[in-house]
C-alpha cells in the first residue's frame, strides 16, 4: 500500500496541508510544535477510525472550527488509479467518511482500507501504561484486521452509554427522586441483553486477535532481545464466563443480577469489554511490574511488529509504516533494529525533531516541516 497524497483542512494545528508522498522513506523533520506528528496522526485516523492520542474527536479539530477534513490518495499497485479516502471529523456529532467522493458513510466503513502500523514514543505504554492504552491498541488493530469489528464497537459504546444512563436513573429512583422506576427497570433489561450480546462479540474478537498475535510477538521478542527471552500475551476479559464453556450469555446475565445494587449505586457498568485487560508477560511474569525500561521498549516494538506481520498476511500489499519521533527515544541497539525493519518496507514515514536524529537511509526524501508550513500559509503546494 502506498499513500501518494495527503490533504488536511483544520486538523489539529494545520489550517491546511497538502503533501505529496512517494514509495520509500519520507522523513518529516521539524522542531516540536510545528505539526509533524499531526500529519501522521491523520493517517492513523483514516486507517483505524481513531487516534491513540485522543479519546474524542474534539482535540482533532483546529480551534475555532467545527470540523476537520482528512483526504488521502492510496493505491496497491503503481499502475492502478488511486482511491481517495476522506474523513470528516466533527467537534460535535458523528464523524463521516467518503470513498472516491461517493455518498456519506460511517467511519467504520473505511477502517482497514489503509493498512498502517505506527511506532510512537507511547509504545512503551502498551506495556507499562494503564489498561485503557492496551484496550485502544486492541480496538485499533481489530478494526483494521476484522471486518465488522468497528461496527460492533460503535454499537456497544452506544448501548453502554444508554445502560449507564438508566443505572443512574434507577439510582435516583432508589433515593426517592424518580417516579419511573418500573419503566427504567424494563428498559434496563432490554439494554442489558444488547450489552451482553455485543460485549460477547467484542470479547471473542479480542480473544481471537490475541491468539493471532501470540506467536509472531513471542518470536519477535526472542529475536530482538538476542537473549532468548520468552514473551506472551494474556487476555483477561471481565466477561470471564466467555472462557468457561456453553451459554456464557445466561451466566453473564446472572452475574449482572448479582451486581445490580453496586451498579445502581455507582451508576456505572461494572463489567464488560471496557474493563478488560491485556497482560504482556516476560518470562512468565507481568512485564508491567518486572521488566526493565529497555525490555519494555523491546516488548512494545515487538507488539507493533507483530501487528505488521498480521496486516501483511491479511492484505498482501505491505502496510504503510510510521515511525513517529522514536529514534530519539531508543538506544543504539534498538535504533538499529527498527532502522533495519524500516528499510525493508515499501513506504515509511518518519518524523524527527532535530536534523541530528535523521537516520542514515539512502534515498530518503527529507521534508522540512517549517518550510512546508510556510508554503501552506502562503498558499503554495508542497
Amino acid at each position: 500500500m502506498v499513500v501518494s497524497r495527503l490533504a488536511l483542512d483544520h486538523f489539529r494545528s494545520w489550517d491546511h496541508c497538502l503533501l505529496d508522498l512517494t514509495p520509500g522513506v519520507t522523513i518529516l523533520q521539524g522542531a516540536n510544535g510545528l505539526g509533524k506528528t499531526n500529519i501522521v496522526e491523520a493517517l492513523e485516523v483514516l486507517a483505524t477510525g481513531s487516534s491513540h492520542r485522543a479519546t474524542s474527536s474534539l482535540p482533532l479539530v483546529q480551534r475555532g472550527h467545527t470540523q476537520a477534513t482528512i483526504r488521502a490518495n492510496v493505491s496497491d499497485e503503481p499502475d492502478e488509479p488511486p482511491t481517495t479516502i476522506e474523513a470528516t471529523i466533527r467537534a460535535k456529532g458523528a464523524n463521516r467518511a467518503r470513498i472516491n467522493g461517493g455518498s456519506s458513510r460511517y467511519m467504520r466503513d473505511i477502517a482497514g482500507m489503509i493498512p498502517l502500523v505506527a511506532f510512537t514514543p507511547d509504545d512503551q505504554r502498551l506495556v507499562a501504561g494503564d489498561p485503557g492504552a492496551r484496550r485502544q491498541f486492541m480496538n485499533q488493530t481489530a478494526s483494521m484486521l476484522m471486518r465488522g469489528y468497528a461496527d460492533q464497537l460503535q454499537r456497544f459504546t452506544h448501548v453502554a452509554k444508554q445502560r449507564a444512563a438508566l443505572l443512574k436513573q434507577l439510582g435516583a429512583a432508589e433515593r426517592g427522586f424518580d417516579a419511573y422506576r418500573d419503566t427504567a427497570l424494563t428498559g434496563l433489561e432490554i439494554w442489558t441483553g444488547q450489552y451482553i450480546e455485543l460485549g460477547l462479540q467484542i470479547t471473542r474478537a479480542r480473544i481471537d486477535l490475541v491468539e493471532r498475535l501470540q506467536r509472531p510477538f513471542a518470536d519477535l521478542v526472542a529475536r530482538l532481545s538476542g537473549a532468548g527471552e520468552q514473551a506472551s500475551l494474556l487476555y483477561e476479559p471481565s466477561f470471564a464466563e466467555v472462557l468457561d464453556g456453553d451459554d456464557p450469555a445466561a451466566r453473564i446475565s446472572q452475574h449482572f443480577q448479582r451486581l445490580y445494587a453496586g451498579e445502581v449505586t455507582r451508576g456505572q457498568n461494572l463489567i464488560g469489554p471496557q474493563r478488560d485487560e491485556l497482560v504482556v508477560q516476560l518470562n512468565g511474569m507481568p512485564a508491567r511490574e518486572f521488566a526493565s525500561n529497555g525490555e519494555m521498549w523491546t516488548l512494545g516494538l515487538a507488539l507493533k511488529m507483530a501487528v505488521y506481520e498480521l496486516l501483511n498476511q491479511e492484505y498482501g500489499p505491505q502496510p504503510v509504516v510510521v515511525l513517529d519521533d522514536v529514534f530519539a527515544q531508543l538506544d543504539e541497539t534498538r535504533r538499529a533494529q527498527i532502522l533495519a525493519f524500516a528499510q525493508a518496507q515499501r513506504q515509511v514515514i518518519i518524523t524527527v525533531a532535530a536534523a541530528s536524529d535523521i537516520p542514515p537511509i539512502a534515498g530518503a526524501h527529507v521534508i522540512d516541516v517549517h518550510d512546508l508550513r510556510a508554503r501552506m500559509e502562503h498558499g503554495e503546494d508542497a
